[in-house]
């Protein structure tokens, strides 16, 4: 295999986890503070405990995430981002800010699709 095949295949790998349902979700709020699990689960809606579970261990794998272990009764675990994936974070921000910002009107315009003939 190429070195440039490699590095492509490597890339492709990157973007599909970033791009994946739930990381640019739960990278944004890590933006904001530092979270626990359950907090990261009760402000995504729809998350699974499983696919959080899955998510941060990939971000952190990454190294895009930190984990922190508090030893005490119950066991506390934070989440926050490391400066790699704050850095992520200001790459993706204007994404995430035009898709506030465009969320209603992407939602008009699938609707007048879906509506048409053939739509």
């Amino acid at each position: 295999m190429e070195v440039t095949t490699t590095q492509a295949c490597q890339l492709r790998n990157l973007l599909d986890r970033l791009a994946d349902k739930w990381s640019l979700l739960v990278v944004e709020l890590l933006g904001v503070r530092t979270h626990r699990f359950t907090e990261l689960l009760r402000e995504i809606d729809g998350l699974s405990q499983r696919m959080l579970t899955r998510t941060l261990r990939q971000l952190e794998r990454d190294g895009l995430v930190t984990r922190e272990v508090h030893p005490v009764v119950p066991p506390r675990v934070d989440y926050s981002l490391t400066p790699l994936g704050a850095s992520l974070l200001d790459a993706v921000r204007p994404l995430v800010d035009w898709t506030r910002t465009n969320r209603d009107a992407v939602a008009a315009a699938r609707d007048a699709f879906d509506a048409r003939p053939g739509g």
